[in-house]
């Protein structure tokens, strides 16, 4: 019997045998711009050069280190209230595009529905189990080109960070730099680790 969610009908391959991120056909009725038109899937979807681009569910290390990177964020947040943290996939349609950071700070804004339409200052994205550091660099550098001025690429199995701006990109061990827009906000890198 078939299913009636097309995306729910699943194969079991090895996943040597996919390249990551997989893409998948556009549903009819897809609008890039509006939620409630995406399938529905285990794992994250991102929609990127015209293809809806699928990841699988990322284990447990990549959430303890998401989580344990927003609460510094928050931590920084509570002394500067003219910014906002979004996280879990903090979805944002630039150029086109959507995209979703593990996390990120925006200049604070109330609120809209849908996806963010503003470039956040920062970006972090947090490697998971089925990603390279050279995709999620080309990711940073997605950000950049889309006005994102910081990106932090945070690798659990080397416990360290890429720091990505205008600049170029620098590997750090132990605080990261403060950047001018994002004024005190210098954590240890060890302090993203704390769970793992």
């Amino acid at each position: 019997m078939a299913a009636t969610n097309p995306y729910a009908d699943i194969t079991v391959v090895p996943r040597i045998a996919v390249r990551l991120p997989l893409a998948l056909p556009i549903p009819a009725g897809f609008e890039a711009e509006r939620p409630e038109t995406w399938p529905e899937v285990e794992g994250s979807l991102e929609f990127v050069g015209g293809r809806l681009e699928y990841m699988p569910p990322c284990g447990e290390i990549q959430p303890r280190v998401v989580a344990d990177v927003v609460g510094q964020l928050l931590r920084w947040r509570d002394a500067h209230p003219g910014f906002v943290v979004g996280t879990n996939e903090a979805g944002m349609i630039l150029g086109g595009d959507v995209r979703g950071a593990d996390a990120a700070v925006w200049h604070a804004a109330p609120p809209r529905p849908g996806f963010a339409r503003v470039p956040p200052v920062l970006a972090v994205e947090v490697m998971g189990k089925d990603e390279t550091l050279e995709m999620l660099l080309e990711k940073a550098a997605w950000y950049l080109a889309r006005g994102v001025e910081i990106v932090w690429t945070v690798v659990p199995g080397a416990r360290n960070v890429h720091v990505t701006t205008a600049n170029g990109t620098t590997e750090v061990d132990e605080r990261l730099p403060e950047h001018a827009s994002l004024p005190g906000l210098c954590p240890l890198v060890g302090d993203f680790f704390r769970q793992i």
